[in-house]
C-alpha cells in the first residue's frame, strides 16, 4: 500500500496538533533556553522526530568524548548526533567506545536505572582514548552510558528490545 503525499501531510498536521495539546498541557520538557529544542531528563536533546536509534547486533558503536556531550561518530546511522539513544537486541554482543576527545578526563560506563554500573562495565578515566572499548551482552538492566565525570552532559539512553 502506498500513502500519496497529500495524506502523509495530513497525518504529519494531526500529529502536530495532538504534540501541541500535550505542550498546552503542561507535559513539555522545554529546557527554557529559548532555542525551541526540548531536552530529555537525561539532557539529550530531543530531535522531535526520532526515539533513537537501532543498531545492529555485533555493531561498534563509536563516540566523541567532548565535556559538552558524546557525539556519535559510528554507525553512520548516529554520526553527528549528540548523546544519541541506543536501541539495542537483548542477548545480542555489542562493542562501545570513545576514540576522540577533547583532551579532558572521559571514560564511559554503562549503568542501570539507578545509576549503578552494570557488570562492572567502566573504563577507566583518561585524556586520551586509548583502549576506551566495552564488550557487552545488551540486557534489559542497561540504562545509559555515561562519562563519570561529566555525567551530567555526556550521558545517552540505552533502551534494550
Amino acid at each position: 500500500m502506498t500513502v500519496d503525499e497529500g495524506s502523509r501531510r495530513t497525518f504529519l498536521k494531526a500529529a502536530g496538533a495532538a504534540g501541541a495539546t500535550v505542550l498546552v498541557a503542561g507535559c513539555s520538557g522545554n529546557d527554557g533556553d529559548g532555542d525551541g529544542e526540548d531536552e530529555t531528563e537525561n539532557g539529550n536533546e530531543d530531535d522531535g522526530g526520532s526515539d533513537g536509534f537501532e543498531i545492529d547486533p555485533g555493531t561498534q558503536i563509536e563516540l566523541d568524548g567532548q565535556t559538552a556531550g558524546w557525539e556519535g561518530l559510528a554507525p553512520g546511522d548516529i554520526e553527528g548526533e549528540q548523546n544519541p539513544t541506543l536501541i539495542l537486541q537483548e542477548g545480542e554482543d555489542y562493542e562501545i567506545g570513545w576514540t576522540q576527545g577533547d583532551g579532558s578526563q572521559h571514560n564511559i560506563e554503562i549503568r542501570d536505572d539507578g545509576g549503578d554500573v552494570v557488570d562492572d562495565l567502566s573504563t577507566e578515566q583518561v585524556a586520551e582514548p586509548e583502549d576506551q572499548w566495552l564488550e557487552f551482552t545488551a540486557s534489559s538492566e542497561m540504562a545509559s552510558y555515561v562519562c563519570n565525570p561529566h555525567e551530567t552532559t555526556m550521558i545517552g539512553d540505552i533502551v534494550v528490545e
